[in-house]
Formats: C-alpha cells, structure tokens, sequence
C-alpha cells in the first residue's frame, strides 16, 4: 500500500515538471526512447526439452540439474536392488523346495503321475 502511494506521488512529479521541459529537449528524449525500444532485445523462442533448454547447454550451466539426474539414477539403482534383492529370495524358495523334495521318500517321476495328483485330490477331500 504504502508503495503504490510512492508510486503516486513519484507519477506526479513527473507529470508537474513535464510542463517546465523545453519543447526541443521533450523532442530529444523521445527520440532516445524509441531508441532505446528498439534496441531492446526481444525474447526468442527456445527448444526446451524435459525441463531443459538448449541455452543451459551452451552456456554449460546444466549443473542445477545435477540433483534431478542423481535422484534418477539413485531411483534406478533402488529399482534394480529391489528386483535382484526378490530374485534372489524366490531362488532360494525354490531350492528349499527342491531339497524337500530330493529328500522324501517319493522319487521325483512320482510326481509327474497323474494319477498321484488324483490321489491327492481324493485323499484331500475327505479330511
């Protein structure tokens, strides 16, 4: 609030003391203005790709990006352990089975038979 009054104040000592500039000098300063307009760069359009524009390559200021790559990367790397850390515990279960079954009295063709599969059924059924 108190800016905007400023602001105010400031437009309008400029536009009081507009009066007092001499015709020529009002000419020369609006001809440094358009000067200066047209000096002014205009904005150009950039490729940005995924967050990152082609500018921070050339200029090489890819550096704020580091912590979005490290996070990627550390995000990767937490993936792949989980899925070796599951793999390696389903090949385990799956030797825990295979010695439980190397070590019962069946030999292993048995259970490959269908009828012992219907056997089981069966014998299952009528617990």
């Amino acid at each position: 609030m108190i800016e905007e009054r400023y602001a105010h104040r400031v437009r309008q000592a400029l536009n009081h003391g507009l009066k007092d500039i001499p015709p020529a000098a009002s000419r020369r300063l609006e001809a440094a203005r358009h000067l200066a307009l047209s000096k002014q760069k205009q904005a150009e359009p950039q490729l940005v790709l995924a967050g990152i524009s082609a500018q921070s390559f050339k200029s090489g200021s890819h550096i704020p990006y580091l912590k979005q790559i490290l996070s990627v990367i550390a995000l990767l790397l937490g993936m792949w352990l989980s899925f070796y850390w599951h793999s390696v515990q389903y090949v385990t279960e799956l030797q825990d089975v295979d010695s439980a079954l190397l070590a019962d009295d069946l030999p292993p063709e048995a259970f490959l038979d269908n009828d012992f599969f219907e056997w089981l059924k069966d014998d299952s059924s009528d617990d």
